[in-house]
C-alpha cells in the first residue's frame, strides 16, 4: 500500500468512526490530539484499528501528541511498521 492509500484508510476511518462526520475535511497535518478533535480513547481505537487492518502493533509509549497527532504522523507510523 502506499502512504496515499494508508492516508485514505486512517482519514475513512476517523472521520466515520470516531468523528461521526464522513464529510469532516480532515487535513493530513491537522492536529487532531493537541486542538482535541481526539481524545486518549480515539487515539487507542486508532491503534486497534491499525493492528486489525494493517497488521502494524504501536506500542502504548507511541501513542502520544508528539508521536500521533496528524493523519499524516500516524500513516507514516504504519509505514514504519510494514516495513519491518
Amino acid at each position: 500500500m502506499t502512504q496515499t492509500e494508508i492516508k485514505d484508510v486512517l482519514k475513512t476511518f476517523i472521520c466515520t468512526d470516531l468523528l461521526r462526520d464522513p464529510a469532516y475535511p480532515l487535513r493530513d497535518d491537522e492536529q487532531m490530539i493537541t486542538d482535541g478533535l481526539l481524545d486518549s480513547y480515539a487515539v487507542a481505537y486508532i491503534a486497534v484499528f491499525i493492528e486489525s487492518r494493517f497488521g502494524v502493533l504501536i506500542p502504548d509509549d507511541e501513542l502520544t501528541a508528539e508521536r500521533f497527532d496528524s493523519l499524516a504522523q500516524i500513516a507514516e507510523r504504519v509505514i514504519r511498521g510494514l516495513a519491518t
